[in-house]
């Protein structure tokens, strides 16, 4: 489309002009309409005053569309003082709004030709462009991960401006990349200097400060023309906190895994002793000791060791005293150091109430005790004060099940069972069973009470239990009615020790019912020879009996049993 009134402007030729002048100007319009009609885009003639004199038609179409836009292409010809050149301005077309870029071309008579071309397109490029490398330029900036360029060289040429790894950029640039590579890696292949891609590898490079990060890192290399290779581009990203926390986990996985082993082991043995030994060897095992020890504490306090387990030797018990008297202060595990051995020892409890130790040892050539290692110990020592606190119930339960629960002495059971294992041991010399029967006792409850008879009782197992040797056996049958048996003892040694109850027990007349009816002991003494062939009840018989005989001379006093007579040989 072109409308009309676009051509009426043209300035008329003066009259004064020759034929052959208005020949030649008509041709100079022929000439421009011409280049007008044949150019691709929108084209006009303006004169000298701004007037449009000629256009195209897809400069006609932009006229009609938006006419505002020819006034600030006329304020641009008026304000340029030489050769206009190039210059874009904004057109509110029907498809939107265009950007043309006009291209103004002076004539000799004083009119300007403009041509134009849709530079839309690549406005909308340019301005896309630049929002992208501001965009990158921001995500960079911000990120977390550190961005990096290599030259030729191998050094840095470009690095995220907020640095990487505790360096300022500016510390970085120009530097060699193997500079910040941890020793063990070596000569090995790194993302800055590749030849070809490399996606999330993992690699260790020192920090500022001196401590290792580990980074995952991606690279692109880069080539000349014919292939030579100019540098490497890349990103880096720290996780060592990552790595850290998955190691910490697969520790914490492992010690779990460990300490339910040394769990399941403890609780599978119905016996605490054993149960303690397998603890010490596994304990060993977890920690990659070379030896365990486990003390209990005893009646008085005292830690005593109750299971062993290593190789080569173990240091001294009284050498780990002071660290055992560290550790039943201290709720950590202590370490310490002793005859080239490194130690560490760890209070054991239940309750909140110390009943025992764990200590362990490695030569002083291995690997130190590290924060892994006395988390471990420490899980171990609360189990094992668990099997601690198991073991002192059993022996609760033994003792309530072999003792007396008045006096404390052997039971009857418990007593002729011990007496029997006695009997049945190779021995070279006599033994002695002392048959022990209170005088006048039934009347101390009758007259003064059975609170009293009871603490008659408890006098009498005391009298037995003091002295006494490993392998005696003071007990209880019942009632009034003790025994106390001596081994490797001969007729002599047993007098003297019912002598010395007889004259311990004078002390007690004053627990007696009444001046008529005093406290007395009446002792039978059997003395047993090996090899006589004679049975516990047979024994037992024989001291009763001298018992009654003692009682029969007048109480107060003991009688020894004539040996036993041998049974008839039966004839072949």
């Amino acid at each position: 489309m072109q409308p009309p009134d676009l051509f009426v402007d043209t300035v008329p030729l003066p009259a004064s002009d020759s034929a052959s002048g208005s020949t030649a100007a008509s041709a100079t319009d022929a000439a421009v309409s011409m280049v007008l009609a044949g150019f691709p885009g929108p084209a006009m003639r303006m004169a000298g005053e701004g007037t449009v004199t000629a256009a195209n038609a897809a400069a006609a179409l932009l006229l009609e569309q938006d006419p505002s836009w020819i006034g600030e292409v006329r304020l641009w010809l008026e304000g340029a003082s030489v050769a206009p050149g190039l210059r874009s301005f904004p057109v509110n077309a029907a498809r939107g709004t265009l950007i043309v870029e006009w291209a103004a071309t002076p004539q000799s008579d004083g009119s300007i030709l403009l041509f134009g071309r849709d530079a839309t397109l690549e406005r909308q490029l340019r301005q896309t462009l630049t929002e992208s490398r501001r965009r990158y330029k921001d995500l960079v900036e911000i990120s977390s991960d550190f961005a990096w360029e290599t030259g030729p060289d191998g050094r840095f040429v470009f690095v995220t401006p907020k640095g990487a790894l505790g360096y300022g950029a500016e510390s970085l640039i120009g530097r060699d990349p193997r500079d910040l590579v941890v020793e063990e890696w070596g000569d090995l292949p790194l993302p800055f200097d590749s030849r070809r891609p490399v996606d999330q590898t993992e690699l260790w490079l020192k920090c500022a400060d001196g401590s290792p990060a580990c980074v995952v890192a991606s690279a692109l290399p880069l080539f000349a023309a014919g292939g030579r290779w100019v540098g490497a581009r890349g990103v880096c990203r720290d996780i060592t906190e990552s790595v850290i926390r998955s190691a910490e986990l697969a520790r914490v996985r492992n010690r779990e895994k460990l300490l339910a082993h040394i769990v399941h082991t403890l609780r599978n043995r119905l016996d605490a002793g054993e149960a303690l030994d397998l603890a010490a060897a596994e304990t060993v095992r977890a920690l990659g000791a070379d030896g365990c020890r486990i003390y209990r504490a005893g009646e008085g306090g005292e830690l005593v060791p109750v299971a062993d387990f290593g190789g080569g030797p173990a240091p001294e018990p009284e050498v780990l005293r002071p660290f055992l008297t560290r550790a039943a202060a201290s709720e950590a595990p202590v370490p310490g150091a002793v005859e080239n051995e490194r130690l560490m020892v760890c209070r054991t409890e239940h309750q909140r109430s110390v009943n025992g130790a764990v200590a362990v040892w490695r030569g002083d050539d291995g690997d130190p005790w590290d924060e892994e290692d006395r988390q471990l110990i420490a899980g171990v020592a609360d189990h094992i004060g668990i099997v601690h606190a198991h073991f002192a119930y059993q022996e609760r339960l033994r003792r309530l099940s072999e003792r007396d629960g008045l006096t404390g002495l052997f039971n009857r059971r418990t007593f002729f069972e011990r007496l029997a294992e006695q009997l049945n041991r190779t021995e070279t010399g006599p033994s002695a069973l002392l048959y022990v029967d209170l005088d006048n006792f039934k009347a101390v409850n009758d007259l003064r009470g059975h609170q009293h008879g009871d603490a008659v009782l408890k006098a009498v197992g005391a009298l037995l239990s003091n002295g006494v040797r490993p392998g005696d056996l003071p007990g209880r049958l019942g009632g009034d009615e003790f025994v106390l048996w001596l081994g490797r003892t001969d007729a002599e040694r047993a007098r003297v020790v019912a002598d010395r109850l007889l004259a311990g027990f004078a002390g007690l007349v004053h627990l007696s019912a009444a001046p008529d009816k005093p406290l007395g002991l009446s002792i039978g003494i059997a003395v047993h020879r090996p090899g006589a062939g004679e049975s516990v009840q047979e024994l037992t018989d024989r001291a009763d009996a001298a018992m009654y005989a003692a009682k029969a001379r007048g109480k107060g006093s003991y009688t020894i049993a004539p040996d036993p007579v041998p049974a008839p040989e039966t004839a072949p």
